[in-house]
């Protein structure tokens, strides 16, 4: 059960010790409900599947926490510019409402399309709880954290010991203007806003009494209020994308330890971005795409989960059509190669023990893939094997089962092509797993000289007579 995470608060690998024994608490910055979230958004939320299932795989009864942000997030992530909420009900010509209960069910979706667990998987949402953000906003204020301006209500970063410890942000050498724009009202070029004022209240659709005035909270809050009222002020692992080191998490952070005296998590783990071209997928930069795209392409979203897997989260991963549909071959090569395999066995306790050192050393889950076909390569029997397929997948999440049903509902109806020329088709398919295309080449001529041809598709070959 020994796990090792790299923890982005101390720089360095260490091995997993829970605040309860036997159990894991973690919380995931969700999304922000206003657009389609890309598929280099969604590289996070793979990431955080895979944290569940190799918890849950060691045994760890897991909590998990996936917030929805509903309101407060600026266009920027600092303090300032539109609600992206608002903005996108102006574009679409719908209520704030409709626009986020819109992109909710789409993300649900493409959590779905991506088998990441969500049962038992709490997803509160940002406007459900404001009443828990206006009492730690309180809290802070009593305990001298936050100060009124002319815009609400400011966290001073100058009281909080350590602010910027988890980005090592050189604070003495941080001018103002350097990181947000200038605010003559604030104390501190690092302070953030806490709780903001309408400018003129019943403008906007999204706005609520305080004690400060009539507003909305600031996006830093929601987290920490969100996180605290499911985990408690402390709780085990805190991830997000690598974007949030410097502002949100170290927001998070003070406000939260501030307002609590506690650490708000012992854990702090980042993904890196999905690039293009080099460049940070965004929707700034229109270069992003979504899971649906995916889907029109005719490529099976678990193509793009098994592409993710084949790189450490930690690694800067550069998205490309053609290693996606690499990607969609190798898995449905898998697939193909467990319809195969016979049922009725147990997971082999040695290859279960090789897989536990890959992926409990910090979720090394491009070693776990190629412990698969290491695994399809041995002498073990049929039987054994796919138990221990089985076994890898309930942290893999790749669907193994259902992609080897598919595959044998196919064979089934293939009846009529003779037992020759389908046992080569299933001879090419190990060696194009195995990668050896110039032995499957010549297992292609073989089946053509016998009158069939062999067409590859994302769904496995198609054999059809000449």
């Amino acid at each position: 059960m020994a796990i090792r995470i790299y923890n982005t608060l101390t720089r360095d690998k260490t091995f997993f010790e829970p605040i309860n024994p036997g159990e894991v608490s973690m919380y995931h910055c969700g999304p922000t409900v206003y657009d389609y979230a890309h598929i280099g958004n969604m590289r996070a939320y793979v990431f955080a599947d895979i944290l569940r299932r190799t918890f849950a795989w060691n045994g760890f009864k897991v909590k998990q926490i996936i917030n929805i942000t509903d309101v407060g997030h600026p266009s920027s992530d600092e303090d300032d510019g539109e609600d992206k909420i608002e903005t996108a009900s102006t574009r679409e010509h719908k209520t704030a409402e409709e626009v986020a209960k819109f992109y909710t069910d789409v993300f649900f979706g493409d959590l779905k399309k991506l088998n990441i667990i969500t049962e038992n998987t709490i997803f509160p949402r940002a406007s459900e709880h404001i009443p828990e953000q206006i009492e730690l906003v309180r809290i802070l204020e009593e305990k001298g954290f936050a100060y009124k301006t002319s815009k609400g209500m400011y966290f001073d970063t100058a009281k909080f010991p350590n602010y910027g410890k988890l980005a090592l942000l050189d604070i003495k050498n941080l001018r103002e203007g350097a990181r947000v724009e200038i605010n003559p009202e604030k104390r501190n070029p690092t302070d953030f806003s806490l709780w903001k004022l309408s400018p003129v209240p019943g403008v906007r659709q999204q706005e609520w009494e305080s004690p400060w005035g009539i507003g909305f909270p600031g996006w830093h809050i929601e987290c920490s209020a969100m996180s605290m009222k499911y985990l408690g002020n402390h709780f085990d692992i805190h991830t997000g994308g690598v974007d949030h080191i410097s502002v949100h998490h170290t927001n998070e952070i003070a406000q939260s330890e501030a307002a609590t005296g506690e650490p708000l998590a012992n854990y702090w783990v980042h993904s890196a971005f999905l690039t293009v071209d080099g460049q940070k997928m965004a929707k700034s930069l229109g270069n992003f795409t979504t899971v649906s795209d995916i889907e029109n392409s005719e490529i099976s979203p678990l193509a793009f989960r098994y592409f993710l897997l084949g790189a450490s989260y930690r690694m800067p991963l550069n998205f490309t059509w053609s290693a996606l549909s690499g990607s969609e071959k190798t898995l449905q090569g898998i697939y193909r190669e467990a319809s195969l395999l016979k049922e009725g066995g147990v997971a082999d306790e040695e290859y279960r023990s090789k897989f536990r050192d890959v992926i409990n050393n910090d979720f090394n889950t491009p070693q776990a893939l190629a412990l698969v076909f290491d695994l399809l390569r041995s002498p073990l029997s049929s039987e054994t094997k796919l138990a221990t397929l089985f076994d890898f997948d309930k942290v893999l999440g790749i669907d193994i089962e259902k992609g080897r049903s598919a595959f044998m509902a196919k064979d089934a109806k293939e009846e009529d092509i003779p037992i020759p020329v389908k046992n080569l088709v299933d001879e090419r398919e190990i060696a194009r797993t195995k990668q050896d295309f110039e032995r499957a080449d010549l297992i292609r001529a073989e089946i053509a000289k016998m009158g069939y041809l062999v067409d590859d598709s994302p769904e496995g070959p198609k054999v059809t007579k000449r």
